[in-house]
């Protein structure tokens, strides 16, 4: 019999967590009704499958009832973004992600340490990411606040804004006053003085941001931990499992392409391919996670989690970049010419 290519999307054969035996390959409403067929993996030296991953098949199905896969083809990432502008002079961006408050207390000292930091280091630019009052804190869940959540918040907030130049904040699911959905729309911030709103930028979880030509993405989810639990892998090589799944981000080209998704989501998935999707490789590729801090360059993207800045009751880490874009003559170089994970 001759060997077929197909197209479909991983599945589990049940509600239980995906492994060898459960993997099935689901076609699409449109061509096949979104029919099912297993699959059977022994002769693939090496894969990487998570639950939603979109693939292309090669195998034989002789009994109409499993595909034994001979062949697995990779995804293929977007290009990345050719700016026209001329090249600026090197950018240092700084990556902070919440909890800003230990979990014993609700004072924002560890964030006053940040913007100590930010003072002296004068960033160009301070990504903030959220949860900036986090739902898990203990004294949140038990409502004992000094005031009402969104005024709390705006106290954290005004605090950030009198200390810092440019500033981008990007909102959590974890915030307990914000829209529990992703994708998750900005933060709404009323009573910012006119004089702060050019450089205070409020950004959609997830968001791709443009910075002199270098592109950024960015989001607060944390998708290496979401995905890390669903997928199965088998490799002859010394395979790292963060690098594996960065690199499906990049190929399945979705800042969050597990599916379904983390019972901790709810994703509105009218507008997920709209805000959801990368438009590009982007050059730099923020995800913070509770998983182990980390800098790695996947398929020419640098990638970072730049940690949490409170581990518990003591200080976490944040990250810094810098940023220079060379004029393109040739080939591609990466714009991030430096990363680094701090301890705060």
């Amino acid at each position: 019999q001759e060997a077929v290519t197909v197209l479909g999307q991983i599945g589990c054969d049940s509600n239980g967590k995906l492994n060898a035996k459960s993997v099935v390959l689901e076609g699409d409403q449109e061509h096949s009704a979104g029919g099912q067929i297993p699959l059977d993996l022994s002769e693939l030296k090496e894969y990487s499958l998570f639950p939603g991953q979109v693939v292309a098949l090669e195998g034989t199905n002789s009994t109409g009832r499993m595909m034994v896969v001979s062949k697995l083809y990779e995804g293929v990432p977007l290009p990345f973004h050719t700016p026209t502008e001329p090249a600026q002079e090197q950018r240092m961006v700084l990556v902070a992600c919440g909890p800003y408050t230990t979990s014993d207390s609700v004072a924002y000292d560890p964030l006053a340490d940040l913007i100590d930091v930010i003072a002296r280091d004068r960033p160009d630019v301070c990504v903030l990411f959220g949860p900036f009052l986090d739902a898990k804190h203990e004294q949140v869940e038990n409502c004992q606040l000094p005031g009402p959540f969104a005024e709390v918040f705006k106290r954290c907030l005004k605090m950030i804004i009198e200390g810092t130049r440019r500033l981008v904040f990007v909102p959590s699911l974890r915030d307990v006053h914000h829209d529990y959905v992703y994708p998750q729309p900005p933060f709404l911030l009323p009573e910012l003085p006119k004089d702060d709103k050019p450089r205070v930028h409020l950004v959609p979880e997830p968001c791709t941001l443009d910075i002199d030509g270098a592109v950024l993405g960015l989001t607060s989810t944390d998708l290496i931990f979401h995905m890390g639990a669903e997928e199965i892998s088998s490799s002859s090589g010394i395979s790292d499992r963060f690098t594996r799944i960065l690199k499906h981000v990049l190929t399945q080209r979705s800042y969050y392409p597990l599916y379904p998704p983390s019972e901790e989501l709810n994703v509105d998935y009218e507008s997920f391919h709209s805000y959801a999707s990368l438009r590009v490789t982007p050059d730099v590729l923020v995800t913070p996670s509770e998983l182990r801090y980390f800098v790695k360059d996947v398929l020419g993207c640098v990638c970072i989690n730049p940690g949490r800045l409170t581990k518990g009751q003591v200080g976490g880490t944040y990250g810094r970049l810098y940023l220079q874009r060379e004029d393109a003559q040739g080939e591609r170089k990466s714009p991030c010419v430096a990363a680094q994970v701090v301890k705060i």
